[in-house]
């Protein structure tokens, strides 16, 4: 049974078609979404940090995440909880994992390739998440892109399995 879908949402392409695919799955279940931005101040390794207006980096976070639930989960926007965190993202969204049925990324977000490959987040997360983790591909008519499912025989990872739809 799924009941709560962590969704990450960067205000990339990728991360939207994650929030849509975590809206559509939600609905079909009767689940709850969170959707989460993580941000971060990042400096140049060695560089001293320089003086930032953080309410303001945060304010500017919840902004884009409220807009791409606006944008992508239309009439289901109200029932999407939308949260900010401060931190590195892969281990704000592994950390929030726990207790969670899903956690759904897009397969790159901000800086990400156009190449069939995993973003760091979204590989960080498949290795340490606490609940199975679904990958929302960038270009679904892409021939390179194939829907792939791996589990390790653990007894969570057969409902999670069945649960998917197509």
């Amino acid at each position: 049974m799924i009941n709560r879908i962590l969704v990450g949402v960067d205000d990339s392409g990728g991360s939207r078609r994650a929030l849509r695919w975590a809206v559509e799955e939600a609905a079909a279940h009767g689940a709850a979404v969170q959707a989460v931005t993580v941000w971060q101040t990042l400096y140049e390794a060695g560089a001293v940090p320089y003086p930032v207006d953080e309410d303001k980096l945060a304010e500017q976070a919840r902004e884009r995440l409220v807009r791409a639930i606006a944008q992508v989960a239309g009439q289901h926007a109200a029932g999407i909880e939308p949260l900010v965190v401060e931190g590195d993202p892969a281990q704000t969204l592994c950390g929030r994992s726990v207790g969670a049925d899903l956690l759904v990324l897009g397969a790159h977000g901000h800086g990400g390739f156009s190449q069939p490959t995993l973003g760091s987040v979204s590989a960080k997360c498949a290795n340490s998440s606490h609940c199975p983790v679904v990958i929302v591909p960038g270009r679904a008519r892409d021939p390179r892109w194939r829907v792939s499912q791996a589990v390790d025989g653990c007894g969570r990872c057969v409902p999670a399995v069945c649960g998917l739809r197509g």
